[in-house]
């Protein structure tokens, strides 16, 4: 269901894409409310005096449909042909070529602000990262998408986690919104038209997958969900702030990273495993088919003591299986076997904890090492 999710949320944003631009249409054209006014003929011929039409919005709204639709299309395509990873891990880049196209043209701004400590041996408030601040930008078109379909494969999950980063962005949208002629003011109106109806969508499909569920969400939603994120984050210009927002994703993706590099071996479904007799989830495991290296087998052994890892070991002490190394399964290595809803309710809480933290360092905590919050601007 989650194509159809996709499919019925990209009609509501075609739909809707007058909308946002009436009031040139209407206030500023003399178009619709301004039919009393008389206009010369060389401006009739020039269009309308459209000229004052803002086209950069447009582009903007009209690649994020374009960079929505790439990963609607491979989400659908993953879902059909079962894609490998080797080969779909990158082509969230590909369709993130449009915005960032829209943001070379547009906004164009690479410079960061320098943390106030670090301006002294710098030399500089601003740092110019050029081109590769659109290779940290491709990086977060390519993270977003997968690290929603990584962190995935109970009842509700993939949703539940979607809709709590929305409703934390949405709220950050609001905070800018709120304080009268900011300058960002339209860059976030910009994320939450993306946002709500995404929240939408992602609710009705929310009540029909959440524990026990009637239907499945596929990989297409994963990809869909992670996109619309990296595209507000884009080109509303608050990639930053996305990432304090995807710190449970992040911890998963760097606790994933040896089975996803292949120093672990690396089941093709690495979920947490369903007992039967007692109703119960487990954490599922990893077999090692030879004994691991030295330094495999020190690392594992390492996260065992701090109790981030379970470790089955043979009788000559030989490591013979270990979890799998996802989040969900390190959920029930700390707290023990329990039903699928109650994994699901643990991680969602973990995911709002860790969205009031992001927002607080966003807010507060980075006014440690950075001369004001944006959001403290004098008008």
């Amino acid at each position: 269901m989650g194509a159809v999710c996709a499919v019925v949320y990209l009609m509501t944003m075609i739909v809707f894409m007058p909308f946002p631009f009436y009031e040139y249409f209407v206030a500023s054209t003399s178009g619709g409310g301004n039919r009393d006014v008389t206009i010369e003929l060389e401006e009739v011929e020039t269009g309308r005096l459209l000229h004052r039409f803002p086209h950069n919005k447009l582009g903007e709204y009209l690649s994020a449909l374009l960079s929505l639709q790439g990963m609607v299309i491979l989400g659908v395509a993953d879902d059909l042909f079962d894609v490998r990873w080797r080969h779909k891990f990158f082509l969230p880049a590909i369709a993130a070529i449009p915005m960032l196209m829209i943001y070379y043209v547009d906004f164009g701004v690479t410079n960061i602000v320098v943390p106030t400590p670090l301006q002294p041996y710098l030399g500089t408030a601003l740092l110019d990262l050029s081109w590769g601040y659109y290779v940290y930008m491709a990086a977060i078109a390519i993270f977003c998408p997968n690290s929603i379909n990584i962190l995935a494969g109970v009842n509700g999950i993939e949703v539940t986690q979607s809709i709590v980063i929305a409703c934390f962005i949405a709220l950050n949208d609001l905070l800018y919104i709120s304080v009268k002629g900011h300058p960002a003011t339209d860059s976030h109106l910009f994320s939450l038209y993306f946002l709500l109806p995404f929240l939408g969508v992602s609710i009705a499909l929310w009540w029909h997958n959440s524990y026990p569920s009637k239907v499945f969400v596929g990989d297409t939603f994963c990809y869909f969900a992670g996109m619309t994120f990296a595209v507000v984050g884009i080109l509303g210009h608050f990639s930053k702030t996305l990432l304090l927002l995807f710190i449970p994703q992040i911890f998963n993706f760097l606790y994933s990273a040896p089975q996803l590099f292949h120093l672990i071996p690396c089941p093709r479904h690495r979920l947490p495993r369903f007992r039967v007799q007692t109703g119960l989830m487990e954490a599922s495991r990893a077999e090692f088919p030879n004994p691991p290296k030295w330094y495999i087998a020190l690392m594992l052994t390492t996260l065992e003591k701090f109790g981030l890892v379970q470790v089955w070991r043979s009788g000559d002490g030989v490591i013979t299986e270990c979890s799998n190394l996802t989040i969900l399964n390190l959920w029930i290595v700390k707290m023990g076997p329990m039903r699928e809803d109650k994994v699901v309710m643990g991680i969602t809480t973990l995911q709002i904890a860790c969205g009031v933290i992001g927002l607080l360092i966003r807010h507060k905590a980075a006014l440690l090492v950075f001369p004001s919050d944006n959001l403290n601007i004098s008008f």
